[in-house]
């Protein structure tokens, strides 16, 4: 909306660090975009941003006011979504910041199962660490956070809670595939791939380690799972996964087996919101859906 915009160019500058770049992405001269930016400060009452040698930042004032303008911009997509509700119509965008095991198989999904039934809503899936998400959250980046071990806890309000003990992949020769019990001492005489250690698995992990004296020293240690399930092929390695992201392929080259829970208990994969909010309608009938779809796959353990 037109009296928005101004707000939408101020998250730009703020995104980008710089009114020339800021500029070339809202499509302006940097010339107009620092007049309108500075109209605004002297309606205002306050400056919004520091202006530094190499560019630009929010002052505290300025992060006040974006914060105003994100919660206020959650707001009216409400209100939208519920004035389509209204007129029979199902509209709106749903945002999801959600932990890399649920991108290949669990999100798509579910998205495609409530865009069957309301093809007007499009989701914006943010792939991030647990940490991260929540930041999301507070930032009303992201309606909905679905992420394993989250860290803090501290503004997020619990939706539903999934556990999820931690996995083996390995190559289907791999000579702890007929192993009757996994341990995690037997994984750590092997070379091994791990998640790096903003990752809920790697947490789990480091600490289950440390109880018994060791320490998870992998061969690769990456942001990517991907990464982890193909490379275990290359090499008599293992990596290291959640069940909810993990699908046996049809050739039959990976296997998959829990670690003994005496080492390492399951974690616990949580669907959350910001504590306190009203999401907008489409978010809040998504975040019923995937609540009962985590429900249903604890029904399947």
């Amino acid at each position: 909306m037109k009296h928005l915009y101004t707000f939408q160019l101020i998250e730009s500058v703020a995104r980008m660090g710089s009114m020339r770049r800021a500029a070339e992405d809202m499509n302006l001269t940097a010339s107009a975009l620092n007049r309108r930016i500075r109209r605004f400060e002297e309606e205002f009452g306050a400056e919004i941003f520091e202006r530094l040698p190499g560019g630009v930042r929010l002052n505290p004032a300025g992060e006040l006011l974006l914060h105003h303008y994100r919660a206020t911009r959650s707001d009216l997509s409400r209100v939208q979504g519920q004035v389509a509700d209204l007129a029979g119509e199902r509209r709106g965008h749903v945002s999801i910041a959600c932990s890399q095991a649920l991108a290949p198989y669990f999100l798509p999904e579910q998205i495609a199962r409530y865009r069957a039934e309301h093809p007007g809503v499009t989701f914006t899936v943010n792939v991030r660490d647990r940490a991260q998400a929540e930041a999301e959250l507070a930032s009303y980046s992201s309606d909905l956070a679905l992420v394993f071990e989250p860290v803090y806890l501290v503004d997020f309000e619990v939706i539903q809670t999934l556990p999820q003990p931690v996995h083996a992949v390995m190559a289907a020769d791999h000579p702890l595939v007929g192993k009757k019990e996994l341990r995690l001492r037997d994984c750590l005489e092997h070379a091994h791939v791990a998640p790096s250690t903003a990752y809920g698995v790697r947490h789990l992990l480091d600490f289950a380690a440390r109880r018994l004296g060791r320490r998870m020293a992998p061969v690769v240690e990456t942001e990517s799972f991907d990464l982890i399930r193909h490379y275990v092929l290359h090499e008599r390695a293992l990596g290291f996964q959640i069940p909810i992201g993990l699908q046996a392929p049809a050739d039959g080259a990976l296997r998959f087996r829990a670690i003994s829970e005496r080492d390492i208990p399951p974690g616990s994969l949580i669907l959350g919101q910001m504590r306190g909010r009203t999401l907008p309608v489409a978010s809040a009938r998504f975040a019923m859906q995937l609540a009962a779809a985590l429900v249903e796959q604890a029904g399947r353990g």
